[in-house]
């Protein structure tokens, strides 16, 4: 009997299941037994826009519910408790941590800039791109990147994807608005009002967007690790939430924020002139004795987030991908409720550069923890190419802080930059915040000691005292300024695409 062709097609069919085996491997993670490869994760990415610390887990208010993100940190995600953003507003924030790169670097200093027609950032791979662009599936809802006009239709980031999605979902009016006004002061940017929307809750936008991400947790991805990302607009203004979620906090039991009234005394020129002011907000509640109402606003959106997140954490826990999934939730940068008199963002003390991050990791025996490290959200990026088992980009300023993630109780107190706009930048340790303002008041400083004032009340930096601390922290500001990037010319066509519509833009 002639067994050489048995023999061959036998030979054939085995080589053909090894090379099966190794394809596996390089798009899937999946180890063949023996190896010692590290699986390749699929990540759960989640935005929160306008988000501070008034998160339960993370004590920033004791007043709020948030029950669903509480839940999460006991049952195994680690709570970072000085976590910053790489700018205190949207857009640079979330460049710089999808691409790696400060703003020093790439110029994208503001929300008129889009990345892709910024010279230094256009062409770098994106975390979302990185991953795609390496055996993952990447998908995408809600606000990733921050939105542009563009002639060719809205630019979100979509290009990044290899699926991005519109869920729906709307307000349909208003069962009730409030919007403190005064003749003679206009705030700038999105609207500051707030109200119960007409919409169930199921009907709005950032539940709509948290269902489907939770619907996509019964596909297969044909067998590819996956890359989901979800963005949530609220808290971002204007306050539009279900009447459901005001009913969690009424009115006569809200504690508004504190501040003190002359806490921008201290904080001057060379000449002894103060550089900032109350902001038009807080002119606007503190003059219609609104506080209450607005802080109120505030807790019921984000009680509103919360729940919708919930809908996704409860599909990812009953699904398939349970024990194989790193979940990173995370805000783009803080927000002001009155304190420093202000209500926003775009300065550079703690109320807005810190931000709500939360971490699960597979196999994680942490659970309930509280992390001091300091980490910056610019980190995001290696230290998730390091988890995956994905090669590092070698262009991304940031440090991954994996090993944190496996010893949470590590010291870290590597000192971390935030910038808001050419030349100003904010650099903190942990325990001081030093800021230098060289391109809004050339040559002001501050500096705070966060052992014993936490809210940044007394400004240190013109005591002889701490002389020391500033030139140690002076030693991290940016060697280099990069340039602002162009404007975004079709900025107007994002608002009149966008007309009505209670989003962030």
């Amino acid at each position: 009997m002639n067994t050489k062709p048995l023999l061959h097609r036998t030979t054939g069919f085995l080589l053909l299941l090894f090379c099966l085996q190794i394809v596996m491997i390089l798009t899937t993670g999946q180890r063949i037994k023996g190896e010692e490869s590290i699986p390749k994760y699929n990540v759960l990415f989640v935005a929160i826009d306008d988000l501070n610390d008034w998160v339960g887990c993370l004590g920033g208010n004791p007043q709020v519910k948030t029950p669903n993100l509480d839940r999460f940190a006991r049952e195994g995600g680690i709570v970072f408790t000085q976590a910053y953003c790489p700018s205190t507003v949207c857009c640079p924030s979330r460049s710089a941590l999808l691409t790696g790169k400060h703003a020093t670097h790439t110029g994208v200093y503001g929300n008129g800039q889009n990345l892709k027609h910024a010279s230094k950032a256009k062409d770098l791979e994106t975390l979302p791109e990185y991953f795609g662009n390496r055996g993952y599936h990447t998908l995408s809802a809600g606000k990733i990147f921050h939105k542009h006009g563009d002639p060719a239709g809205m630019d979100e980031g979509q290009w990044a994807f290899h699926e991005h999605v519109h869920p729906g979902g709307g307000n349909k009016g208003f069962s009730w608005e409030e919007e403190p006004k005064i003749d003679g002061i206009k705030a700038g940017g999105t609207k500051f009002a707030w109200g119960a929307t007409k919409a169930a809750t199921e009907e709005t936008k950032d539940f709509m967007a948290c269902k489907w991400a939770a619907d996509q947790l019964d596909r297969d991805f044909d067998g590819k690790p996956f890359f989901l990302a979800l963005g949530l607009s609220k808290p971002h203004l204007p306050w539009y939430v279900p009447q459901e979620f005001f009913d969690l906090y009424p009115l006569d039991q809200v504690v508004p924020a504190p501040f003190r009234r002359d806490d921008l005394d201290d904080i001057v020129r060379d000449n002894s002139r103060p550089i900032f002011g109350p902001g038009d907000r807080f002119r606007l509640a503190d003059g219609t004795k609104m506080h209450a109402q607005a802080n109120r606003a505030y807790l019921a959106n984000v009680s509103y987030a919360d729940h919708c997140i919930g809908v996704t954490l409860d599909a990812l826990d009953q699904s398939d991908y349970a024990d194989n999934t790193i979940v990173m939730i995370w805000g783009d940068h803080g927000w002001h409720l009155s304190e420093k008199l202000q209500y926003g963002k775009t300065n550079l003390w703690e109320e807005s550069a810190r931000v709500p991050f939360l971490v699960r990791v597979p196999g994680s025996v942490h659970k309930d923890i509280q992390c001091n490290g300091v980490v910056n959200l610019i980190d995001i990026y290696p230290t998730l190419l390091e988890l995956c088992g994905l090669p590092p980009n070698n262009k991304n300023d940031g440090r991954s802080f994996a090993a944190l993630l496996a010893d949470p109780a590590k010291e870290w107190t590597y000192p971390t930059l935030t910038t808001y706009q050419y030349k100003n930048h904010s650099i903190t340790d942990g325990r001081y915040r030093y800021t230098w303002y060289g391109g809004r008041a050339e040559g002001a400083e501050e500096l705070y000691d966060h052992t014993d004032d936490p809210l940044e009340y007394t400004n240190l930096a013109s005591n002889p005292e701490y002389e020391n601390v500033l030139v140690r922290l002076r030693t991290h500001l940016p060697s280099h300024h990069e340039p602002d990037s162009p404007s975004n010319p079709y900025n107007e066509l994002k608002k009149s695409n966008t007309k009505g519509n209670s989003s962030d833009l």
